[in-house]
């Protein structure tokens, strides 16, 4: 697992001894971040990385020119991790660590002024079996409309065969792509 392209490109990231966290490829990476190029995303956005584990798209994201990231993860072995890949690669400055379940915080917005531009949610497979409105992952949709500016785009990884809903509140699904077992699915905050 690896920072794949911009000021960082090449450097290896620290992997936890657990095996609860499923590092996405760098095939996929590189594909999801040519989708969203179309949306002019990273360069100079403030980004929500949540359940991001080691913070592999977080890292990411930075190193492609993002001003800063806010990475939410709960698991304090992975954060300790985490915090090591953040500081190897130079961006303590430009992030911050949220120790939370992401569910009930989403990305906390704290002193910005602004909400974030984009936001990657990253959740266990298996809590996202259910994608209802009142499911865990329709309340987070909820919660990240209020953290997010007006034309966010929000990225979220499931299982290729649970399908989201078009709407969620405020958030409209703009696009799917599918890899292997894997979806991504990108929604963009519309009009109130």
């Amino acid at each position: 697992m690896r920072i794949i392209a911009g000021s960082k490109r090449g450097m290896k990231l620290l992997r936890p001894k657990t095996r609860d966290t499923r590092p996405i490829t760098d095939r996929v990476k590189e594909s999801l971040f040519n989708v969203l190029y179309k949306y002019g995303l990273p360069h100079g956005e403030r980004v929500g990385d949540l359940f991001c584990g080691v913070g592999s798209l977080g890292l990411e994201v930075l190193s492609r020119g993002a001003e800063f990231v806010t990475f939410v993860e709960q698991d304090p072995r992975v954060i300790a991790v985490l915090d090591r890949n953040i500081e190897k690669a130079g961006f303590v400055r430009e992030s911050k660590v949220v120790r939370a379940n992401a569910f009930r915080t989403g990305a906390p917005v704290g002193q910005l002024e602004q909400g974030y531009g984009l936001i990657f949610v990253d959740p266990p497979y298996a809590r996202t079996q259910d994608v209802q409105a009142d499911s865990l992952l329709g309340r987070l949709m909820d919660v990240l409309q209020d953290q997010v500016t007006s034309d966010a785009i929000v990225v979220v990884r499931t299982e290729r065969r649970q399908a989201l809903l078009e709407h969620y509140g405020r958030l409209r699904t703009i696009e799917l792509r599918e890899w292997g077992t894997m979806a991504i699915t990108l929604l963009q905050m519309t009009s109130p």
